[in-house]
């Protein structure tokens, strides 16, 4: 039996704002860092180790991994840090706040931006690629490297932690659970709360959960659900 532990970012400033954030690279909020230290406790509580932990480049993630090793005791572990795990590109959305484009473009063109498999916000006009993503083309970059990065590390008996970001891993998880494009539009993953996978021999998923208050990982579930309303 292996288990990875998947981790959202704590709660980041624009997070707090109802800001799109994309690869704009924002700190934790002080909540996000109190969600980082919680989720470190409770994964300490549960006896986890961990031998290798795999982030993003952008901050809020390695602010959250840094808060939740220390909390844990285990600081020295080895970390990969790589963009492939970055959140997904908004494009023209980002610094934009989501009640703000609901008044401008309409709720259903913004619910099919922030949940659709295909649709790609409106790109920039500038800067380094891409300019803006899908979840489609997320999962294009985030699929293969955990293939070819994070796979093998388990397959040798390696625990792994992954902290990244809410289109990261819906993508990841889309490929896990073999999610259709329609109804990964309805997942939802809460900031701070870490997600435990565990696999057979043959590397199938056979389990997953969420460690912490039912009630309160609800409540953050909706949370994220309802920001554009």
């Amino acid at each position: 039996m292996y288990k990875v532990v998947l981790l959202r970012h704590g709660e980041s400033i624009w997070n707090r704002d109802n800001i799109f954030t994309g690869w704009v690279d924002i700190g934790l909020s002080d909540f996000g860092k109190i969600q980082s230290q919680q989720a470190g406790k409770i994964l300490k509580e549960n006896n986890f180790i961990f031998d290798v932990a795999f982030t993003s480049v952008l901050k809020r993630a390695t602010q959250t991994l840094e808060i939740v090793l220390d909390k844990m005791g285990q600081s020295n572990i080895l970390i990969e840090k790589s963009w492939q795990l970055n959140e997904r590109h908004y494009g023209l959305l980002q610094g934009m706040d989501k009640k703000e484009a609901v008044k401008k473009f309409g709720m259903n063109q913004v619910m099919a931006w922030r949940r659709s498999f295909k649709e790609k916000p409106p790109a920039l006009v500038r800067g380094d690629p891409p300019l803006t993503e899908s979840l489609e083309d997320v999962c294009l970059r985030v699929v293969p490297y955990w293939e070819k990065e994070i796979v093998p590390c388990i397959m040798k008996g390696e625990r792994i932690l992954i902290s990244a970001h809410g289109n990261s891993l819906r993508a990841l998880i889309k490929n896990l659970d073999n999610i259709s494009d329609k109804d990964i539009e309805n997942l939802n993953i809460p900031t701070g709360v870490p997600l435990v996978y565990e696999f057979n021999e043959k590397f199938e998923p056979v389990k997953k959960y969420y460690l912490g208050n039912d009630l309160e990982i609800k409540k953050e579930i909706s949370k994220v659900e309802n920001q554009v309303k």
